[in-house]
């Protein structure tokens, strides 16, 4: 269960989760992002997936990209997509205090495949990994869940708090959250979270 579910599904339903994946959705969200940032930064994807539209949007807009995703399959459909950005193969569950220096994060529907219960390390991790300042944009699930079920025809794992309790772990990381909405785009509602260090 856990991160090994979520490994072994996207392997199977990677090109047709990123067929179907709404391209613009996330939009908005990277506009808003992107202008707390200065362009030619550094940014690091964590939960690359396919690279679209995320990656794409950032290497577009001048942003040097870094992308981590567990699934190799995703990661090889984001070098074919985004072939300016780089990539790599990790666990965000697994990053260590300092792996990385850069001014801004993103992570859109890819923390809450990861346990809650290690949700409040990987943002601590990600505050670590921006010493000189910088901002956070993350998707978090709505409402309390931890289990699986079906997602595009293969078993899927999600695990997260409600949107009271994430906005804390963000704040706890040690970030200020700008923009806290809940996105109901694609009959789905996710919580939008932007946040620049405090």
């Amino acid at each position: 269960m856990g991160n090994d579910n979520v490994r072994s599904g996207y392997a199977r339903i990677a090109a047709t989760y990123a067929a179907q994946r709404d391209q613009f959705s996330s939009i908005r969200h990277l506009e808003r992002f992107a202008n707390l940032i200065h362009a030619g930064s550094k940014i690091l994807d964590v939960g690359c997936g396919a690279g679209k539209p995320i990656d794409e949007y950032l290497v577009q807009h001048g942003y040097e990209v870094h992308c981590l995703d567990l699934s190799e399959s995703m990661i090889e459909l984001a070098r074919s997509n985004v072939p300016e950005a780089t990539f790599e193969i990790r666990d965000m569950s697994e990053l260590k205090r300092g792996d990385y220096r850069v001014s801004g994060i993103v992570s859109m529907y890819a923390i809450f495949h990861t346990p809650r219960e290690r949700h409040q390390q990987v943002l601590e991790r990600f505050a670590s990994f921006m010493p000189d300042g910088g901002a956070l944009l993350i998707t978090m699930g709505s409402t309390e869940w931890e289990g699986s079920e079906e997602f595009h025809g293969t078993e899927m794992y999600w695990s997260h708090f409600g949107a009271e309790a994430n906005r804390k772990l963000v704040e706890g990381a040690g970030f200020r959250v700008v923009v806290d909405e809940i996105d109901s785009s694609a009959d789905e509602a996710h919580q939008i979270i932007i946040a620049t260090m405090a």
